[in-house]
């Protein structure tokens, strides 16, 4: 049988390629700067890249950094290509088929052939849980959607037990797990032997995901559609123990309709602290002696219209611990987030002496979430703080508040940090190109976007272009789509920017100038990409460099030690 020509290309991601070929990220994106024939992009965005797989497995071939991929790959490679963003779609549609559930829009050939011949050969489970691995690690999943990713289901699971052995109190058989907002599962699926498991969820596809790897896994997991504030699928269930992250940032929370709820034991919620219905909510189911763990953004602790439910919190002796967690552990966000950690008392508990502070927020993302080992604090990270001591005008939850910083070697990270910069700086400037003096004006007719794209030789996914001929470069599109007229034009009567790319105009010119013209504007795009990680890693070396100084940790280099060191390289040089 002929191949459909219609069919979508198979594309894939940086992280991907990376996978493909058993090499970082950064190897990849050093690949992209410093060599010319490295495919350029095929469809994304400006910093959400997806390649052509073909045209990236036949470079890889080229420079011989080729590996044979494997079958899952391959599966993935399939899904992207019929499912394209849509990845919650696609997981939906392999669980249906490895459960023999009907669903709406099921595989198409060659991935339904492949997801066969793999389940032949390997265990369901572990061949779905990979997939949905890839989904929560990839930039382009449906929507932006968030998800929980694995590294912070593995600090929630490190956490589970930990702090009733730090309170003082004896352990718990968990029986019951629940999880009121649980997304695809991954906390509602932590790693509790035996437990039974109840879920809710609002998205039904993505409450059916859930469900499927529940039931891969051999675990007993009752899984409901709905919201869990308005319609609370599981009125009566009390929970050993109830993990949650949840939206965050919702205002029409159905504050209104819930005023006389017994959830708030606390106090009503405030329109603004949706987050903090969420931890009644989950308090509320939980059974004495039970736990419940929410992951939060880190300005739930102190901002000031929730003050009065923090302190009640605090006042009955409710809240056992807040870990500050480091950014990068969320997918849909770079912030920072906290672990709030609650107990309900149960009949004869003591009262609590103290809440633990513990501030890992300048941990290794990557490491953290590896396992119950890294995330043990060190001694210097905890703060074992009475109720009295927060119950200030503020009752700021923030563990840094309480916790001294700490920092191992100030010389030996500064240095780091310092060589860091440097080696940026270099990258920074190979990246921005040096541009010629120009005529003045570009002498070539424009063409409307939006006549490519009725013509059908470019697709328009929001505002992105991507070119569908040969005869036309994807980067040259985009470049000129920031220009100061088509910038001009995309500005609304409030004075907001919204980027019209239909209505936007670029110069008509041969492929081989367009290249040229797409090739800088590739590179600009990757130099404001480097800048900005370079402007957080400025961020980092700014604050060590002011904490050392003023701490004595750091000395300021005088001039005579300069002159010294100077010469001192010299001599080891003229050695």
């Amino acid at each position: 049988m002929a191949a459909d020509e219609s069919a979508p290309a198979a594309v894939v991601t940086a992280a991907e390629i990376a996978r493909l070929a058993g090499v970082t990220r950064a190897a990849v994106s050093n690949w992209r700067r410093r060599h010319p024939d490295f495919p350029r992009p095929a469809a994304g965005t400006a910093t959400s890249p997806l390649f052509a797989l073909a045209e990236v497995q036949q470079w890889l071939d080229r420079q011989g950094k080729v590996r044979e991929t494997s079958g899952e790959v391959d599966l993935w490679h399939e899904l992207r290509a019929q499912y394209g963003d849509d990845l919650l779609t696609a997981l939906g549609a392999v669980g249906a088929r490895l459960l023999g559930t009907a669903v709406e829009q099921p595989l198409a050939e060659p991935a339904a052939t492949a997801l066969t011949t793999l389940s032949m050969e390997h265990d369901a489970h572990a061949l779905y849980a990979d997939l949905v691995e890839r989904c929560i690690a990839s930039t382009t999943r449906s929507g932006g959607e968030p998800m929980t990713t694995l590294a912070l289901e593995r600090i929630v699971a490190a956490f589970t037990g930990s702090v009733d052995n730090a309170a003082g109190a004896s352990d718990r058989t968990i029986g019951t797990v629940y999880d009121p907002a649980c997304g695809i599962g991954t906390l509602l699926l932590t790693a509790v032997p035996g437990a039974h498991r109840y879920g809710q969820e609002l998205n039904p596809a993505t409450a059916a995901i859930a469900e499927f790897r529940a039931r891969l896994d051999g675990r007993t997991a009752t899984v409901a559609c709905g919201d869990s504030l308005r319609k609370d699928a599981f009125p009566d269930l009390r929970a050993d123990l109830v993990v949650c992250d949840p939206p965050v940032g919702v205002a029409d929370w159905g504050r209104d309709d819930l005023l006389l709820d017994p959830r708030w034991e606390l106090g009503v919620p405030p329109r603004s602290e949706s987050e903090l219905a969420w931890v009644q909510h989950c308090y509320a189911h939980t059974a004495p002696g039970g736990r419940a763990l929410l992951v939060l953004p880190s300005s739930v602790a102190y901002r000031k219209a929730g003050r009065r439910i923090r302190a009640e919190l605090v006042r009955r002796g409710l809240l056992a611990s807040v870990v500050a967690l480091p950014p990068g552990l969320m997918s849909s966000h770079a912030q920072p987030v906290h672990l709030w950690i609650l107990r309900r008392p149960a009949q004869g508990d003591p009262a609590r002496t103290h809440i633990r502070m513990i501030d890992l927020s300048t941990a290794d993302p990557d490491s953290i979430g590896m396992g119950m080992k890294d995330c043990a604090p060190r001694p210097e990270q905890i703060a074992d703080v009475p109720p009295v001591d927060i119950l200030d005008d503020d009752v700021d939850l923030s563990p840094g508040r309480y916790v001294t910083p700490h920092h191992g070697d100030y010389p030996v990270e500064y240095a780091a940090l310092r060589d860091r910069v440097q080696s940026l700086a270099r990258d920074l400037l190979d990246l921005l190109p040096e541009l010629p003096a120009g005529p003045g004006r570009i002498e070539a007719a424009p063409i409307g976007i939006g006549d490519l794209v009725r013509g059908g030789l470019v697709d328009l996914d929001g505002t992105e272009p991507t070119s569908r001929t040969d005869q036309l470069d994807t980067d040259y599109l985009r470049g000129f789509l920031r220009s100061a007229v088509n910038t001009r034009r995309s500005i609304t009567a409030s004075g907001t920017l919204r980027l019209n790319a239909s209505g936007a105009q670029v110069p008509q010119m041969d492929i081989g100038r367009q290249r040229e013209y797409g090739e800088a504007f590739r590179r600009l795009a990757a130099f404001e990409e480097l800048l900005r990680e370079a402007a957080a890693i400025g961020d980092r070396v700014g604050a060590l460099a002011y904490d050392g100084l003023t701490k004595g940790a750091l000395l300021p280099q005088s001039a005579t030690s300069a002159s010294s060191g100077k010469s001192e390289s010299q001599e080891a040089q003229d050695q």
